[in-house]
Parts: C-alpha cells; structure tokens; sequence
C-alpha cells in the first residue's frame, strides 16, 4: 500500500491548527483525541508531539478528565482582563467619539487611536494603548476615516 502524503504538508499543518483553534468544538475534539491517545497507552510526550502541544498540555487535560471528566475538557470561561472603565464611563466616551476632538482642546480633526488614548488619559485617568484604543473605536462601531488633505 502506497504511504498517504499531504501537498505541502507544512504550511497545512498550520492552516489545520487554526482551523482546531478557530472553534470550540475542534478545541474539544482535539482534547479527546489527545486523550485517547493516553488512554491507548501512549505517554504524553509521545501524544503532545504527535498532536502538536505541549507535554504540559496533554497532562493538564488528563488532569482535568480525571477530576471533572468530559466537563472538565470543555472551555471554561475567559473572562479576561477587566475593563478599564466602567459603563457609565464608556457611554460618556461613545458621547465625547461622536464630537470633534477639538472640542475638547486637540488640534485633530478626526480620532485616531493616539488622539484617544491621550483622550482617555486627560479625561478618564485611563493608560491605554493605541491598538487597544483602535478596538475600542471598532467595539462601539466606529470606522477609520481617512483625514482629507
């Protein structure tokens, strides 16, 4: 019998583990795969490679089947970091992204990630970045403008 090859195999590697990344479901799926592995008998080490994950990995859901078993395979909550302003603050700031900012004493005509974030400062006693702040402006809906020249 002929060994099955995969076209370009390295680069579909990649696009398979976004598609397992991309979906809670292919999350779980991949969990259980790795675990049957151990379950046959193979160690985490040989699992975490064949399955490309860690070794710490493979033994944390191990971990967790056995504490909580197909529950504890699931995604959990991410609740992430807390928001820096509450939600008071941020329909004040949806109000002040809907001015100009000169109107609040900036040159600009137009918001941009740095003009928001030195907003944020002056206004909120909030440090954000400007990336931070340009997923802010696509959060409440907003969309670049380019200045005219």
């Amino acid at each position: 019998m002929r060994k099955l090859q995969i076209t370009d195999a390295e680069v579909m590697s990649i696009a398979i583990r976004q598609e397992i990344d991309r979906s809670e479901e292919a999350r779980y799926d991949h969990r259980l795969h790795g675990l049957l592995l151990v379950a046959k008998g193979i160690s985490a080490r040989q699992t975490a490679l064949l399955i490309d994950e860690s070794e710490r990995t493979v033994q944390r859901w191990v971990n967790r089947f056995e504490d909580s078993g197909f529950a504890g395979l699931r995604e959990g909550e991410r609740p992430g970091r807390p928001q820096s302003i509450g939600q008071k603050e941020w329909q004040r700031l949806e109000r002040d992204l809907r001015l100009s900012p000169r109107e609040f004493g900036f040159p600009e005509n137009i918001w941009d990630g740095k003009l928001l974030s030195a907003h944020l400062r002056a206004h909120f006693r909030v440090t954000l970045g400007v990336r931070q702040c340009q997923l802010i402006f696509r959060k409440m809906g907003f969309r670049l403008r380019k200045p005219r020249l």
